[in-house]
């Protein structure tokens, strides 16, 4: 048997192989394979924690080799590997009886000085690259064992001390993969099906029910969410742009076990993971504030932490107030919608996260507020006006899909009030249609898929370029019409994209105010 732990770096990270040797000479541990301060501190915590579990620590010389050698390995989550090789070692000879760990095990877990086991982050991570390395046995705390149960074929024993750990390793019939452990249902309880697609829970405050009007952005918001199309609001403050998009999740459906995996494992490796989850099915939505510097956006530190676009991944990235956010932050922003990944470089190391997330963006039209209100007057200079779009610049602009601009209702009409249920309705229609059809969202289509998906009918493309010639879209302005209007007609269950449809997703694109 051998003893594997993990060292997280990036999105991939490293397994790590844990030796021990006992050997005779004056009583000593020895720790080789570059290992920071808090590794070396176990050697200490990990001696109390045997002893006060009720095994002899070896009175003799203890070596333990942590490799590979020229990797560093850090945190606290090496302790429970390195104990259990500590007594593993010492007990060999013993009779572990025929039910014995023979095969090599994944070992994680922080020791308290009584033995008791606390969680530790990228437990997912660790679980999965130990599957596809062949390894099918996993010891970790209590808490995480959920977390780790959700890599494929992986047998889990959640331990609650350093005790069970070790007796696990004589018992192989203690591991039980997601199926027998009984654990939690892969959806989350009272989730919604509609259509043959689930959606999330919300509860009272979460939805659209105590919304009134706004019909163009609810309208944009309930097509954004059918397509993963990224969406751009503005208007004067106290318009309800903010609002409307922070309820935005509330239209997401759940994720597919393909797209959680990925979403859990990031969110392992981010310690965000609460004790008793398994996998991540409701889709992120983060809004970072904004203050927010590069590496809190793309991520960063020594060990490669993800950022809030790889955070929220298969969700959405939610910037309020967007000319606020430094430019650099909002530039950056441009190659990961392109290339939905984000390649992080650190003192010779590179890691890739994946970032295939929906950006929505809420923003005044200029610094006071009211330019281009019917009801308020702006005081900011065309220079003031242009300067502060400036900071968004043409290219992220392009990317944009959807354009709203709004304004404050007027409070003697009658506003429409709105069902989050009744929203949802054609959201899950596209999203079973683009399910079957290509397996992911029309936002992330690739050139070369349009032209076979996205069939346009003669009006539809007559349509099209003459928007085309009077608006002067760009090429990728064609392709995000196209896709847009693909998504509309998916909402309705439509095979061919109409001229109907067409035209609503060219106003959703020339929609722009000051930016046309």
């Amino acid at each position: 048997m051998q003893i594997y732990s993990f060292s997280p770096f990036g999105y991939e990270g490293s397994l790590v192989s844990v030796e021990v040797d006992i050997r005779r000479g004056i009583p000593a541990i020895d720790m080789v394979g570059l290992a920071d301060g808090a590794v070396k501190e176990s050697r200490e915590r990990m001696k109390t924690a045997i002893r006060n579990s009720g095994y002899e620590f070896p009175p003799e010389r203890v070596l333990i080799s942590l490799s590979p050698a020229d990797l560093k390995k850090e945190g606290a989550g090496f302790d429970l590997a390195v104990a259990l090789g500590v007594l593993c070692e010492a007990s060999k000879g013993q009779d572990e009886g025929e039910a014995g760990l023979c095969s090599d095990v994944l070992v994680l877990g922080e020791l308290e000085l009584s033995g008791a086991l606390r969680p530790v982050r990228a437990v997912h991570a660790a679980a999965s690259s130990a599957r596809a390395a062949g390894i099918e046995y996993c010891v970790v705390p209590a808490a995480n064992a959920n977390e780790a149960r959700e890599a494929l074929g992986m047998k889990v024993v959640g331990a609650k001390n350093l005790r069970e750990a070790f007796e696990a390793l004589r018992d192989k019939s203690l591991f039980t993969d997601a199926k027998s452990s009984g654990g939690p249902d892969f959806a989350p309880k009272d989730c919604v099906e509609i259509e043959g697609v689930l959606f999330p829970p919300f509860c009272e405050g979460s939805g659209f029910e105590d919304f009134f009007g706004q019909k163009d952005l609810v309208r944009a918001c309930t097509i954004a969410a059918a397509g993963g199309h990224n969406l751009l609001a503005f208007g004067p403050p106290g318009c309800g742009k903010s609002l409307i998009l922070q309820r935005f999740s509330a239209l997401l459906p759940l994720l597919t076990a393909e797209e959680a995996q990925s979403v859990t494992r990031i969110h392992s490796i981010a310690g965000l993971m609460p004790p008793g989850q398994g996998l991540v099915r409701i889709p992120p939505f983060r809004q970072p504030h904004m203050s927010a510097s590069l590496e809190g956006m793309c991520g960063g530190s020594i060990q490669c932490r993800p950022g809030e676009i790889s955070l929220a991944h298969n969700g959405a990235l939610f910037l309020d107030e967007a000319a606020e956010f430094r430019s650099s932050v909002l530039q950056m922003l441009r190659v990961p919608l392109e290339s939905q990944k984000v390649v992080l470089s650190r003192a010779g190391r590179t890691a890739v996260y994946p970032a295939a997330f929906q950006l929505l963006m809420a923003a005044n039209p200029c610094p006071c507020g009211n330019y281009g209100s019917e009801k308020k007057l702006c005081l900011c200079s065309a220079r003031s006006v242009e300067l502060y779009w400036k900071k968004f610049s043409a290219p992220l602009l392009d990317r944009m899909d959807i354009r709203v601009k709004m304004d404050i209702p007027d409070p003697g009409t009658q506003a429409e009030v709105w069902s989050t249920m009744d929203l949802r309705l054609p959201i899950a229609r596209a999203v079973k249609v683009q399910r079957r059809r290509q397996g992911g969202k029309n936002a992330r289509l690739r050139p070369e898929e349009i032209p076979e998906i996205c069939r346009l009918s003669g009006q539809a493309e007559g349509l099209l370029l003459s928007a085309a010639r009077r608006y002067d879209f760009t090429p990728r302005a064609l392709a995000s019409c196209k896709k847009v209007a693909r998504t509309i007609a998916d909402m309705e269950e439509s095979p061919q994209i109409s001229a109907e449809h067409m035209a609503e997703a060219i106003d959703l694109r020339k929609e722009s105010g000051i930016l046309s």
